[in-house]
């Protein structure tokens, strides 16, 4: 087993855990199914990516359900047993390693952090009448469909951006540098495509104060951004937008720096730019990138219990959105089993429908679908890269920091 597949055994708390690859078959064998049965734990099917290209992320969000067993044991919660899936960062494998899950027992599926392959874990529960519980996944069509087995708490894309166009106002209005021109560089996969598809459509309604005078799009495999970078350069913007992954972000800051593309800023909606890979990656070019995307509420009693465990289990880690949500989502399935009170997988939809959790660990008011299966309106942060530590600047209510914008050039840094 490799020193990161170790990293990502569940806690004692969990007094199983099954990975769930091309030994399936045997593990469906092994593991009888208990659909209907009274129990003292649920089968939770963890699906993500956890090789390729966005691996380190699915790691990361693996992390978040590391911690959830023992803090939710000890305020009363059963015990959620593991089964761990690996998506490769592909859609069609998460859509087999979904139907692998299934067949080897799982209750409940949490997944998948990927748009594109949680939409493919989607279909497979929708079939099998199985709860998808999303961790992270912003495409709106996810709970547009008529799905009755998926429930989402995380923000879609249209909710993201349009947070995102209210916390720039406040940002550029309690600082008084205001961008005039801003570029768009956008990873073309669907969950970029579907923010830079909801940036342009909400653009007019909110009135923004700056023109978008370069869409780039962009492979994310791609590992050479010399052009797209020069792109940007050449439409002279006075900020940058970017909608990345965890690798590009890193290549699309180096290049930057290499080619002293200097902005007032750099507006990032998505995963990639506030991780702890990139931090370090980038050292102090990672400085002053403001993350505007879905975020952990440290004033919150529950997110500041994970936020113990994860010290004592992560030590030198920093929490992200990556953490929080897939806890959240452990919680959303551990409340649902403990009021269903057993595993048959109609007792769990019904309780799912019901959820009413107000004390979880991100922004917002709690926890409760509407009959889509969506948490109506999930509010976002901004969220400041200072010295290799991402910090809530706003909404006021949660911030620990003030913002500092202009960002500073790079030679300055």
């Amino acid at each position: 087993m490799s020193d990161k597949m170790k990293d990502m055994k569940t806690s004692s708390a969990s007094r199983r855990t099954v990975l769930v690859g091309a030994g399936a078959g045997a593990v469906a064998a092994a593991v009888p199914l208990r659909r209907g049965l009274a129990a003292s734990r649920i089968k939770v099917g963890i699906l993500l990516p956890r090789s390729g290209p966005q691996a380190q992320t699915g790691i990361d969000c693996q992390r978040g359900a590391d911690i959830a067993p023992d803090v939710l044991r000890a305020m009363g919660y059963p015990e959620l047993e593991y089964m761990l899936g690996d998506t490769e960062t592909k859609v069609d494998i998460a859509r087999a390693q979904a139907e692998k899950l299934i067949d080897a027992g799982a209750h409940v599926i949490v997944g998948a952090f990927d748009s594109g392959q949680t939409m493919a874990a989607a279909q497979v529960c929708e079939q099998r009448n199985i709860p998808l519980v999303v961790n992270i996944a912003a495409v709106p069509k996810l709970t547009e469909l008529g799905y009755k087995w998926v429930f989402r708490s995380f923000p879609t894309g249209p909710m993201i951006v349009g947070d995102a166009f209210r916390n720039q106002k406040k940002l550029f209005g309690m600082n008084g540098a205001t961008p005039k021109s801003v570029a768009l560089l956008h990873v073309n996969d669907t969950f970029g495509t579907s923010l830079a598809g909801a940036l342009f459509a909400l653009t007019p309604k909110f009135k923004m104060p700056y023109k978008i005078v370069e869409k780039i799009s962009y492979d994310p495999y791609g590992r050479d951004f010399s052009a797209e970078v020069r792109k940007v350069k050449a439409a002279k913007p006075e900020a940058l937008w970017a909608v990345s992954r965890l690798n590009d972000a890193i290549a699309i800051t180096k290049e930057l720096v290499r080619q002293r593309v200097d902005l007032m800023g750099i507006l990032s909606t998505g995963p990639g730019w506030y991780e702890d890979a990139y931090l370090k990656a980038t050292g102090k070019y990672g400085n002053d990138v403001i993350n505007l995307a879905p975020w952990i509420d440290f004033k919150k009693e529950m997110a500041r219990k994970m936020r113990d465990a994860f010290r004592n289990k992560f030590p030198g880690r920093n929490m992200n959105t990556n953490h929080g949500y897939t806890f959240d989502a452990m919680l959303i399935v551990a409340d649902a089993f403990k009021r269903a009170g057993s595993t048959r997988n109609t007792d769990l939809q019904t309780a799912l429908q019901t959820t009413n959790i107000t004390n979880n660990t991100t922004i917002g008011e709690g926890i409760k679908f509407n009959k889509k299966g969506q948490v109506p309106h999930v509010p976002c942060a901004a969220v400041q890269n200072r010295d290799g530590k991402p910090l809530v600047v706003l909404p006021e209510y949660a911030a620990v920091a003030k913002p500092t914008w202009p960002m500073r050039p790079w030679t300055k840094r």
